[in-house]
């Protein structure tokens, strides 16, 4: 069994515990695991599955994770690289929010929220592809709804690794160009939910809408041509232009859960919708996603999911020795 560990060093102030539950959502979560201490996923990288295991050895201000891989190929540098990459997305590593905390400490609403969560860093999901199929399985049902069928789908289709064979990897479009709608009927998924998803399988496995062009976008274009595929409206091209492409400027209107935490932070009397939503989060520009999330870290921590203020303790150090990587240029040294 490979063992390969790696470290990473994020733009500080940097929280793992709260960047993995503003990834998570919800307890419930099957695909981004979280014990307290150490952040656990399967990735595809190439041929590869692997075991991803994070714990942070440093703190806020001066943050530094440590990283294990295990699985076949995790001995290879070009997988290595690319498995520090994916970190970098997920987590928003090198995500630079100094602008965003200077703005924030002016505004007398939200310095106090964004301090309460200060080291949240905006998550992102590994592909495009992950996040649109969390949009389409979250469409008016519950959170808990959605990320119960996500988790269904990686069970049943997900590559998994050897070492941990019940953590299976989100799956990727491949993997469900042949799928018969009937088997994800059978995991719960509608058949309108179904066929949304396997035709935007089908189109990005076929080269539709490539990451690398939509990068180039600017937001009302990326909306605009995420918005042709099956199934995706204005709440869902939002949704994943805000967490599968890290448009940070991308506040979801019509999301009725964002409705209640922003009414509710606010102490407002009658209950939004999305026109009153985006008049109100346009204050916030170019920073309205990033209130979006952390709105969510406020929802949680009335749950009791998760503890704001400051990490009295970081977890303990793997027992291997760890290679460098700056997060910033995530090459991992052989």
């Amino acid at each position: 069994m490979n063992d390969i560990p790696i470290r990473l060093d994020p733009r500080g102030p940097f929280r793992l515990d709260l960047t993995v539950w503003a990834l998570r959502r919800q307890s419930g979560n099957r695909i981004d695991l979280w014990d307290g201490q150490t952040y656990r996923r399967s990735l595809v990288i190439g041929d590869s599955v692997l075991l991803v295991e994070v714990r942070e050895e440093g703190k806020d201000d001066a943050p530094r994770l440590a990283v294990r891989l295990q699985g076949g190929g995790s001995d290879r540098p070009g997988v290595r690289a690319a498995a520090a990459a994916q970190l970098v997305r997920i987590l928003g590593l090198d995500v630079d929010l100094s602008g965003f905390y200077a703005r924030a400490a002016q505004d007398a609403l939200l310095a106090p929220l964004v301090q309460r969560y200060r080291g949240l860093k905006p998550p992102r999901f590994p592909s495009l592809f992950e996040a649109l199929a969390t949009a389409i399985a979250c469409q008016q049902v519950s959170l808990a709804s959605g990320i119960a069928l996500l988790g269904r789908l990686a069970q049943a289709f997900g590559a998994a690794p050897a070492e941990v064979p019940t953590l299976h990897a989100f799956p990727q479009p491949a993997a469900l160009r042949a799928i018969d709608p009937a088997a994800l009927h059978a995991l719960g998924w509608s058949r309108q939910k179904a066929q949304y998803l396997l035709d935007v399988a089908a189109r990005l496995d076929a080269g539709a809408l490539p990451e690398a062009q939509l990068d180039q976008a600017d937001d009302g274009e990326l909306l605009r041509r995420l918005c042709t595929l099956r199934g995706i409206k204005r709440w869902s091209s939002q949704y994943v232009a805000l967490r599968g492409m890290g448009r940070l400027g991308v506040f979801p209107v019509d999301d009725v859960g964002a409705h209640k935490h922003l009414a509710a932070w606010l102490d407002l009397p009658a209950r939004l919708d999305a026109a009153s939503t985006e008049a109100l989060v346009s204050r916030w520009q170019p920073d309205a996603g990033l209130v979006y999330f952390h709105l969510l870290l406020r929802r949680l921590e009335a749950q009791g999911q998760i503890r704001a203020g400051d990490v009295t303790s970081v977890a303990p150090p793997f027992e291997e020795p760890l290679v460098s990587s700056d997060s910033r240029n995530p090459e991992v040294m052989p």
